[in-house]
């Protein structure tokens, strides 16, 4: 079995595991009690903290660990917006930003806050200079991701700290999918991770403040974690997390450069592999071993379950897998195509074996569900011609069929559309918003604009290729 889900949720690093047990017969008293067994295990904890805090670039006394990468997240943003109310109740976010940023930042909105998101590039990456327009004088908090955790690109954190410090406003970087790779650039206020992404054990987080940041821990008052992480301290699973930390980072120069080369090979190849492919993210401003693609005609759960039939573990972002049957909000952000989208992310030491045969494996995967579908043969799109005068629109009634079906729908009768004539897809999918334009921009089609209908939405598409 192939596990290429590494940014979920990467394999236990050997040091980690070797760390744990080991400090499961060291690390188990009370650290803040001064007898023999408690003072050991303070030390553990000191260590950890030492090696975690040198690895992020802060000092260890600006450094806390937490339950979870989300709690981190979680209690970073609540500190700082209540350690700053006096500047104002206002808190800026990015679009993609990873899920535990955007409740955070849905509960401070129902609590009287104001929030502004900032919008992104087709890439995933927001503009320094649109992040710095969103800032205003009752600002009290800035977040931004350090890489996006769906598509892999990197954000321009140095930049937009920069202008959050012009503006005397802390910037918290969500690090969770970086801090393998090195520690974050730039001038942030706060910064959090999450120790199962970077293989060390789940159920640990880290919240760094730095000094000055105004900061004010909310809940009931606790004596553990400089009184930021309330809880007796997980000191086994710190331990690990703080040692398969360094390790990875020892590893990273080397295979950073080895696992690009991976990804970079499946970028270029799954294009000319299989048609009517997306290859979403930033070619170049990425993580090294992260990437996404979307196909069109595919039901994304279906590809799943059929590439896990093959061996290969991978995630997606498209509506398909969803429970909620909405598309990725990164995806959604970024205006590309989200049906039968995967996301592969490489874990340390994959072999480039498993890399080749799944280029070997896809197209025919892909071929399969398609198939399955009743999807239509890929074609080349042809070139644009005039519009004449447009006859009567066809009608595709796509609605209660959930994604690929209206696309496919659009597919099959597009050839029976006029040169200049349009058709009107019918559908209550949210997915369809995104790759309804999609579909046109790949096949030379127009886009026309979508209207409300009985039952959803009328996506509206004029035929401009023969």
């Amino acid at each position: 079995m192939s596990y290429f889900d590494a940014a979920s949720s990467a394999p236990l690093h050997p040091v980690a595991r070797q760390a744990l047990q080991a400090s499961l017969d060291e690390g188990w008293a009370d650290p803040a009690r001064l007898y023999r067994e408690g003072r050991r295990a303070r030390l553990l904890l000191d260590a950890a903290r030492e090696a975690a805090a040198e690895a992020i670039g802060c000092r260890p006394d600006e450094l806390v660990f937490t339950s979870s990468g989300t709690r981190a997240v979680h209690l970073g943003i609540t500190g700082a917006l209540a350690g700053r109310h006096r500047a104002g109740r206002h808190l800026i976010v990015s679009a993609v930003e990873h899920s535990s940023v955007l409740h955070s930042a849905q509960t401070h909105r129902r609590e009287g806050g104001t929030v502004s998101e900032v919008p992104v590039l087709r890439t995933g990456a927001v503009s320094p200079a649109a992040y710095a327009d969103a800032l205003r004088p009752d600002t009290a908090l800035a977040c931004l991701q350090s890489a996006n955790h769906e598509v892999g690109t990197e954000q321009p954190v140095a930049a937009v700290a920069e202008s959050c410090r012009a503006a005397g406003v802390p910037l918290l970087v969500d690090a969770a999918q970086s801090l393998a790779w090195g520690p974050v650039e730039g001038g942030w206020s706060l910064l959090t991770g999450s120790a199962h992404k970077w293989g060390g054990p789940a159920g640990v987080g880290l919240l760094a403040v730095r000094k000055g940041v105004r900061y004010a821990p909310q809940g009931p008052a606790d004596e553990r974690e400089s009184g930021r992480s309330p809880g007796f301290e997980n000191i086994p699973g710190i331990v690990a997390a703080a040692a398969s930390l360094r390790a990875v980072r020892a590893e990273a120069a080397a295979e950073s450069v080895r696992l690009r080369e991976l990804t970079d090979r499946i970028r270029s190849r799954v294009p000319g592999l299989v048609p009517d492919v997306e290859v979403v993210g930033d070619p170049v401003g990425r993580l090294p071993h992260l990437l996404t693609f979307s196909c069109l005609y595919v039901d994304g759960e279906t590809l799943l379950h059929e590439l896990d039939r093959e061996g290969f573990s991978v995630s997606s972002g498209s509506s398909c897998t969803s429970s909620t049957l909405t598309p990725s909000h990164v995806l959604k952000a970024m205006g590309v195509l989200s049906e039968g989208n995967v996301r592969v992310s490489l874990p340390l030491g994959t072999p480039e074996e498993d890399v080749d045969r799944f280029l070997d494996v896809l197209p025919r995967t892909v071929a399969a569900v398609r198939e399955k579908l009743g999807a239509p043969a890929a074609t080349a799109a042809a070139g644009l011609v005039g519009s004449p005068a447009a006859p009567a629109p066809l009608v595709v009634d796509a609605l209660g069929k959930r994604c690929p079906i209206p696309v496919i729908e659009l597919a099959k009768i597009i050839t029976d559309v006029p040169v200049g004539g349009t058709v009107r897809v019918l559908s209550d999918d949210e997915a369809a918003r995104l790759d309804i334009p999609a579909w046109c921009e790949m096949r030379g089609q127009e886009y026309v604009g979508e209207e409300p209908t009985e039952g959803g939405t009328a996506y509206v598409v004029r035929r401009l290729a023969l």
